[in-house]
């Protein structure tokens, strides 16, 4: 069965300052979200479904839906502030979306397969999706809760233009993760990369360290574990208006409970996104240099 690729593609991107998953980046005005369906068609996927917000569903549709028509299989669900379990209500205040695991639940009357879990605005490299690719055509996952990461090497992933937040994993001997601790404020200076602690000391990185860029493999029992997290979730959280339910803390359960496992598979890809604007020039040139090398073709959809 071919995995299918769900595309978070709800989010604004503020520190971008604009709708950054519609904007025109490759040699022939192509986003980063065409690189990652392309990607995934020829590593074996069958089909994609985006996450959007039904106020930007006419702007998304006319940029997407009829230019991959004939490409791939393409479906879409709406991330909507009231889309909530049975019994909870959200409250008039709340702005804020409820977070990249929330935005998974939405599609799940879409997905009876396995499938793959990551951002529109994120570049993740061909071999990322061969890898979870081949994890997810593997006869032991349809048997069993195991589902797979892509980890990627912290010095691949670092913006020059202002700090990020990133995943620091950690795996056992069998290379399944077991934790994942949030750092925010990651940079880089001449002494290395680094994080800030909150007491404002930096506390220095190995670069080949491994992080989730929120580049998940899942089979379809994901979403049960999900769908339970996420009650518990609003019973604690219903009322706070910066409360997000994330992908780990629904993988922290499954791990500490130890429901299922998560293989952190290699790679030696390199991530690159839009976090700032600073950042666009230095994708544009990437991509137009893979263009260049003929790593992609140009136009990337050409009939």
């Amino acid at each position: 069965m071919k995995p299918t690729l769900l595309i978070l593609a709800a989010g604004m991107g503020s520190r971008y300052g604009s709708l950054k998953q519609i904007d025109k980046l490759g040699p022939a005005g192509e986003k980063i979200i065409d690189y990652s369906v392309f990607d995934a068609k020829r590593s074996g996927f069958g089909k994609v479904v985006f996450v959007i917000r039904k106020d930007i569903e006419n702007e998304f549709k006319e940029v997407f839906i009829e230019k991959l028509s004939g490409q791939i299989e393409v479906d879409y669900v709406f991330q909507e502030l009231d889309h909530l379990p049975d019994g909870f209500k959200c409250p008039e205040d709340r702005k804020k979306p409820w977070g990249t695991c929330h935005a998974v639940l939405m599609a799940k009357s879409k997905i009876k397969e396995p499938f793959v879990v990551i951002n529109a605005d994120d570049f993740y490299g061909l071999e990322a999706f061969q890898a979870v690719s081949s994890f997810l055509s593997s006869s032991a996952v349809s048997s069993a809760n195991q589902y797979c990461m892509v980890g990627y090497k912290l010095k691949n992933t670092i913006s020059e233009y202002g700090f990020v937040s990133r995943g620091v994993c950690e795996k056992d001997n069998n290379d399944c993760l077991i934790k994942i601790t949030e750092r925010t404020q990651i940079g880089k200076n001449d002494n290395g990369i680094y994080y800030k602690e909150p007491g404002g000391n930096d506390v220095y990185l190995s670069p080949e360290t491994i992080i989730s860029m929120n580049f998940w493999g899942f089979t379809p029992s994901f979403f049960d574990f999900a769908e339970d997290s996420f009650r518990n979730f609003l019973k604690d959280n219903i009322n706070n208006p910066k409360a997000e339910f994330y992908i780990p803390i629904v993988i922290d359960e499954i791990i500490k409970s130890k429901s299922g496992t998560v293989k952190v598979l290699d790679c030696n890809a390199k991530w690159f996104g839009v976090t700032y604007q600073e950042d666009k020039p230095m994708v544009m040139d990437r991509l137009k240099e893979y263009a260049g090398n003929g790593i992609y073709p140009s136009p990337l959809w050409n009939g």
